[in-house]
């Protein structure tokens, strides 16, 4: 019988599965747009954590759980839009993640621990919630920043890079610096970094 770690990881990844959007990776192979973000996640936190626990392993690969039942569209346009669709979005995957993981055996207050991190809540003081934070930065700028960047006005996308490297920790400002960019790329970093 599993234990309840790998039973709430595969609840959590089966949710994944089920997003009807796909995503073609490196291989050439596709799969769940949604399982290929929390695969990405799980990879990431493994760099920037020394020593993660279960929750915050969990917390990690479930931070989009089923993100694609519930449009951006359905909100308001603009950031104050967008903020609440985000901010709704973590409560409800967090409040999904705690569910399954009381059912494979964690207790209520780990359960609970990992939508917190999920929601956000504490970023900049709790080293939990920074690592989430981190590994989404990352996963961002290593898969979907070039293409974003093409369909961003210049400044604006300026403007994300500042914001985006100021909700991150100088470990994954490091391995940011890493990352093989486009020189197109490098160079929106290198412009948004010399201005901060």
């Amino acid at each position: 019988m599993p234990n309840a770690f790998d039973q709430t990881l595969a609840a959590i990844d089966a949710l994944h599965a089920e997003d009807p959007r796909t995503t073609t990776l490196a291989d050439g192979t596709s799969m769940p747009q949604e399982l290929a973000y929390a695969q990405r996640m799980s990879r990431w936190l493994e760099r920037v954590h020394d020593a993660p626990d279960e929750v915050l392993m969990l917390a990690v690969r479930a931070q989009h759980l089923q993100r694609w039942l519930v449009q951006r569209e359905e909100y308001p346009e603009g950031r104050v839009g967008y903020l609440t669709w985000r901010r709704d979005q973590g409560l409800r995957a967090g409040a999904t993640t705690a569910r399954l993981m009381q059912a494979a055996g964690y207790t209520p207050e780990q359960a609970e621990r990992a939508a917190t991190i999920i929601s956000k809540k504490g970023l900049g003081r709790d080293t939990d919630v920074q690592a989430l934070e981190d590994c989404a930065c990352l996963v961002f700028l290593e898969n979907y920043f070039a293409d974003f960047s093409r369909k961003i006005e210049h400044d604006h996308m300026v403007r994300i890079v500042q914001k985006t490297w100021r909700k991150m920790s100088p470990r994954a400002h490091e391995l940011a610096l890493t990352l093989p960019m486009s020189d197109a790329s490098a160079a929106l970093v290198k412009e948004a970094l010399g201005a901060e």
